[in-house]
């Protein structure tokens, strides 16, 4: 059975606010949310799981996304772009996004495990 919200991650490298010479780098990752369930889905709550290039973590707890908690018919998509600084070029960003269907049942959408990676680690 598929889950009834697809994500869908891009991710890009900042280098105009990034400043490696500090160890500061700087990635945009764009989030679409389909509703691919049969009824409407709310997104209450993110959870992040953060990785940087040296194995340590970050959790990040939060209310909705952006600043909004959108409300999804089924087919609905909603997109958003935010922002992760790291302390290396390379890291990792999984999580989930707490909805709610109608019935008031909550339930987690799985974001798998994304890499940020800037562009001279692939050099």
């Amino acid at each position: 059975m598929k889950p009834p919200i697809k994500i869908t991650v891009k991710t890009q490298y900042i280098s105009d606010r990034s400043d490696p010479v500090r160890s500061y780098y700087f990635f945009a990752y764009h989030i679409t949310l389909t509703n691919n369930g049969n009824g409407d889905a709310q997104l209450l709550s993110r959870y992040w799981h953060i990785t940087d290039g040296r194995g340590n973590s970050e959790d990040i707890h939060g209310p909705g996304v952006v600043g909004k908690k959108p409300h999804l018919k089924p087919g609905d998509s909603f997109e958003y772009t935010s922002f992760c600084p790291l302390p290396t070029p390379m890291g990792f960003m999984e999580g989930s996004f707490r909805m709610v269907d109608n019935n008031g049942k909550e339930f987690d959408a799985i974001i798998e495990p994304f890499r940020l990676v800037a562009p001279q680690v692939l050099n």
